[in-house]
């Protein structure tokens, strides 16, 4: 595990935090967080709102930041001449070591349900659970997925759909792409999914899934790894790519090779303002789309496979 990183923070706007997030997050090539914004929190209610965001964006330690805050700094006095009217703070940047960043955020997070049936619940709380609930309990560390932001929990959602609407007595495999905690690979299982394979490009990330997946008593129901998707020779009933826009668009190729005649893909990560992007970067490919769904500034969007076998 790496110990310490540099963390570049950006003082914004909140109506201005979607675009300097995606930003940042194609600049690092890294997740993002944002203080006093609800973003993959456990309870949106308990932060509070405000006018003004943190963004925060971590390198490696020994990365040379000097180029990428020079393109940051350049990015952000062009979105303040393009909004006058709105102040933007200077990018800072600072050292900050794996422990506070992963454990600070840990009091703001409750257990939270999505879906008709799933309780996600973090390690450190204790839940009443209703008949009929399927527990997750999750600790996501340093990896993106707790449930509480709007791209997890549309996955969830679609993939509960998905589920209910699929044949009966059927079993079906299913792919979790950009896994980052295992919290949807973890729901796949509970919600019936047979063969499951979770991956993320993040070693750190698929070393949180599968703590997560022991923690839950999964280890033997799910496979966590880092192979590229381009790698994959296998096929899955069920693909969730909860990823940048950006990237399903480039792996839109790989992702319809994946997927099986009759399977679903779930599509997520997807600012609304780059829906269209993704249409069209799917428009190609030999799948049915099927619907969008909405939740704040995200979407995710769920294609199918009418191939026959």
């Amino acid at each position: 595990m790496i110990d310490s990183w540099l963390e570049i923070a950006c003082d914004v706007p909140e109506e201005y935090s979607d675009v300097v997030a995606d930003f940042l997050t194609n600049l690092t090539g890294n997740g993002v967080c944002v203080d006093n914004l609800s973003v993959d929190a456990f309870s949106t209610s308990e932060i509070p709102d405000s006018v003004r965001v943190v963004i925060k964006a971590y390198l490696l330690a020994d990365s040379d930041s000097v180029p990428l805050m020079h393109e940051l700094e350049a990015f952000i006095t062009e979105l303040s001449s393009r909004h006058p009217a709105a102040y933007f703070a200077p990018p800072t940047l600072s050292a900050v070591n794996t422990e506070d960043w992963s454990s600070s955020w840990k009091v703001h997070f409750k257990p939270l349900r999505v879906g008709k049936h799933l309780l996600i619940v973090p390690t450190w709380e204790n839940a009443t659970q209703l008949p009929g609930d399927l527990v997750i309990r999750i600790d996501p560390g340093m990896a993106f997925g707790t449930g509480g932001h709007e791209t997890t929990r549309l996955c969830l959602e679609m993939l509960e759909s998905v589920m209910e609407g699929g044949p009966l007595m059927t079993v079906p495999s299913l792919l979790d792409l950009g896994t980052g905690s295992g919290i949807l690979a973890m729901a796949a299982n509970l919600l019936g999914v047979g063969r499951i394979l979770a991956l993320d490009i993040d070693p750190d990330a698929v070393e949180v899934a599968r703590e997560n997946i022991l923690l839950n008593e999964m280890s033997n129901l799910v496979e966590c790894g880092t192979t590229p998707l381009e790698s994959l020779t296998e096929c899955f009933d069920i693909i969730l790519a909860n990823i940048l826009a950006e990237e399903l668009v480039r792996l839109a190729p790989n992702l319809t090779d994946r997927l099986n005649p009759g399977g679903s893909l779930i599509l997520s990560g997807i600012l609304a303002e780059k829906e269209q992007l993704v249409r069209q970067g799917f428009d190609f490919q030999p799948l049915k789309y099927c619907r969008t769904a909405c939740d704040g500034e995200w979407v995710a969007m769920l294609y199918r496979n009418e191939a026959v076998s």
